[in-house]
């Protein structure tokens, strides 16, 4: 990962496994599949375990572990309200209850946002260039800003893409 910042990095590996704990499939660790370590990070990656991220959507992502996403993501807690269709009164109040879990379709919003973070951050050197490059135009994304691209699921798509190409070098 290129970010300069190490506890970014730690922070992103600690929600990787905060995530996989979530799931049956790391707690049995019945398949090989659930671990992947990414190369030069040190770290297992969720994103890489298709039923586990099913599994967490199903169950519903707990409010503590969406807070330490919200935390390491360059996204304001007017943004996230604005992603999960709430508003930031109802992300305090609950943030507030006692083991609140977001419902499926939140939660899987949450996890959307979350990969393109992961990415973004392993793509480019500092969480702020990052962070610029999302609220920029972007040619290879037909003019648009990433950040509103990321809204949808066909969005998040498309800028997976770029972030792929940009963190190989392909720019075409």
């Amino acid at each position: 990962m290129k970010s300069e910042n190490p506890n970014v990095s730690k922070q992103l590996s600690e929600i990787q496994q905060d995530l996989l704990t979530l799931t049956d499939s790391s707690r049995s660790k019945a398949s090989s599949s659930s671990i992947v370590e990414e190369p030069g990070v040190g770290y297992v990656s969720f994103f890489a375990n298709r039923m586990a991220i099913i599994q967490v959507i199903q169950n519903g992502l707990p409010f503590s572990l969406f807070e330490k996403i919200k935390n390491i993501s360059p996204f304001s807690e007017m943004e996230w309200a604005d992603f999960l269709g709430v508003s930031s009164k109802t992300l305090q109040r609950q943030k507030k209850e006692a083991n609140f879990s977001f419902k499926p379709i939140q939660s899987e919003k949450i996890l959307e946002l979350a990969e393109v973070v992961n990415l973004g951050l392993s793509a480019f050197d500092t969480s702020e260039q990052f962070y610029s490059w999302l609220k920029e135009p972007s040619f290879a994304l037909g003019k648009m800003k990433p950040i509103d691209l990321i809204r949808d699921s066909y969005g998040k798509e498309l800028v997976m893409d770029e972030l792929n190409r940009i963190e190989f070098g392909i720019f075409a």
